[in-house]
């Protein structure tokens, strides 16, 4: 069990703010946009009515084993862990960080999943926290991290994401979950240094009907814009770096 403990925002939230990546070597190149997502209870996901439900849909299918054996999002996450030497309880509160589907797509480069024991108190403690990372040709991959009581991580990095990097390194992750703050930071490191740094942050904004469809509709498309702002960004990042081959990638491991 981690020694972090977290005081939770309002769930549902919108999690509204800045996403930076900046690449550090061996060529410099950052963008920053604003975007959202999602905050949700895996026990009780948003069911939002009429054009709503066309911007705040979750599937299991988008995450981890795809809800073969059933159980939703939820049971691939309890059955991914009890693989892994770290059992849920039936009462244990799951939260996820992630996007929604809009127009029955979506986008999710990073979903993060804390497991919290249920406390009456105004803190809750992290029992275990999953990574969960997509890449842009359909594949996916998951780590369990061990916090720290600052919510601090490390993790061999095993999946290949970019095509400018291959799947050798570690991740450095810190997470911040606070009722007026959610912030994920993820910094690649190799050899010693600092490759990438990547950071989404922002203000949880309670996911009432209102809040959803002026959030919509201002960040319009959200999950279709950062799948084509990464290929943008790739564009312009392919005529100073070489490409390196993508090895197979097995989803068993997400099982």
């Amino acid at each position: 069990m981690s020694a972090l403990t977290v005081a939770l925002p309002p769930v549902p939230s919108l999690i509204v703010g800045p996403v930076t990546h900046t690449r550090h070597r061996p060529v410099r190149h950052a963008f920053r946009y604003t975007a959202y997502q999602w905050l949700v209870d895996l026990a009780e996901l948003p069911r939002l009515r009429g054009p709503l439900a066309w911007v705040s849909g979750f599937s299991a299918d988008d995450h981890l084993d795809r809800g073969r054996l059933g159980g939703g999002i939820r049971g691939d996450l309890v059955r991914f862990l009890a693989g892994r030497g770290v059992s849920v309880a039936q009462d244990d509160r799951v939260i996820m960080l992630a996007n929604a589907r809009v127009l029955g797509y979506v986008f999710d480069p990073l979903t993060v999943f804390w497991v919290l024991r249920r406390s009456e108190s105004s803190t809750t403690q992290v029992r275990a926290v999953v990574l969960e990372v997509h890449n842009t040709y359909g594949e996916r991959h998951a780590y369990v991290l061990d916090l720290d009581a600052r919510g601090r991580s490390s993790v061999d990095k095993d999946f290949y994401v970019s095509p400018f990097n291959d799947a050798t390194g570690r991740y450095a992750v810190s997470l911040v979950l606070e009722p007026g703050r959610v912030r994920v930071t993820v910094g690649l490191d190799r050899e010693g240094e600092r490759v990438v740094t990547a950071v989404t942050e922002g203000e949880p904004r309670a996911a009432t009907p209102r809040t959803v469809a002026r959030t919509a509709l201002r960040y319009a498309f959200m999950p279709q814009m950062v799948s084509l702002l990464i290929r943008l960004h790739g564009i312009k990042l392919w005529r100073r770096l070489p490409l390196l081959p993508r090895p197979p990638h097995s989803e068993e491991q997400l099982r």
